[in-house]
């Protein structure tokens, strides 16, 4: 839509000519409905004087739970920046970690065939998150043809993001799960606009085995095999990906996959970023040879560090 076709849907008293709005006054400011349509793609030409409506935004401090297990729909919330996790709790007392939620994704939907929400969701990190009435929603998106292709857009994405969960879970091997989640992870982190080769893995280490459908002993093996094969660095929290071709690779096995398969793919690749790499310290907790292994583990453990506590 050019700018004399926005002008045309705005009433300007007869005889008065008015300039074209400077760029930086048609964005609309955070906190309106034309922030919101912007974080789901829609090009500021298509955002008219109506979307300066303002529209409920929440603050999460890390930790914070945005929505619990059970609670009835009322707003359906979309991600403005920082990620949180969503989780369900078996009969048992698992908790199973169902995925990740961050920038421009929407949460709650999936509840509105029951009314009641399925999972839940807990900021990993400061974030910010939109608020839309789901008693509004309808008539918002009959009116606002934007609005509603651009909620489409968010749910035809996180279907496809659910597929990508069940490839994960389709390999046999650990370190198979785990490559494939790493590159998930990256691609989700450009998508954020964050750095997709060195990043800060926001869920702990039992909360990657629960996506993973493994123990958390083998999270920590399975990263030591990584490390120790040259795709990966890390320390504490930061995950480096020195090595993501090779990671790729590794990630394209499914079945039949054999560790010794594994590792001799995994010494190649280090061999090559032995040479291509300066020789430098490994941080501390990133192999055996600073901190050997620990007592009783599996051959390749390496300990790994429960990076933070859920509060809620």
């Amino acid at each position: 839509m050019t700018l004399a076709h926005l002008a045309d849907r705005i009433a300007v008293p007869r005889n008065i000519r008015s300039a074209p709005a400077p760029v930086e006054d048609r964005i609309p400011p955070p906190g309106t409905l034309g922030d919101l349509l912007r974080l789901l793609g829609v090009p500021a030409c298509d955002l008219h004087e109506r979307d300066r409506l303002p529209t409920t935004m929440r603050r999460l401090r890390a930790g914070t739970t945005l929505i619990r297990e059970g609670a009835p729909l009322e707003f359906l919330y979309f991600v403005r920046d920082g990620s949180l996790k969503l989780e369900r709790t078996r009969e048992d007392g698992y908790v199973q970690v169902l995925g990740l939620a961050g920038r421009a994704e929407v949460i709650g939907f999936e509840a509105i065939c029951t009314r009641r929400h399925a999972s839940t969701v807990i900021a990993l990190e400061d974030a910010t998150v939109y608020a839309l009435s789901v008693s509004e929603l309808a008539a918002l998106r009959a009116r606002m043809p934007a609005l509603d292709q651009a909620v489409q857009s968010a749910l035809s994405a996180q279907l496809a993001r659910a597929a990508d969960t069940v490839e994960v879970m389709s390999a046999v091997a650990s370190e198979v799960r785990l490559a494939r989640f790493l590159i998930l992870y990256a691609t989700r982190m450009a998508q954020w606009g964050r750095s997709s080769n060195r990043f800060q893995l926001r869920l702990s280490r039992r909360d990657i085995a629960s996506l993973l459908g493994v123990a958390h002993e083998t999270v920590s093996r399975s990263f030591g095999e990584l490390i120790n094969w040259g795709y990966l660095r890390v320390a504490r929290r930061e995950v480096d990906i020195i090595d993501l071709d090779g990671l790729t690779d590794l990630a394209r096995n499914t079945r039949g996959l054999v560790r010794e398969r594994i590792a001799s793919a995994g010494a190649r690749s280090a061999v090559a970023a032995a040479k291509n790499s300066p020789s430098t310290p490994r941080a501390a907790g990133n192999g055996r040879a600073e901190r050997g292994p620990a007592a009783g583990a599996e051959p390749g453990y390496v300990p790994w560090p429960d990076w933070h506590r859920e509060a809620g």
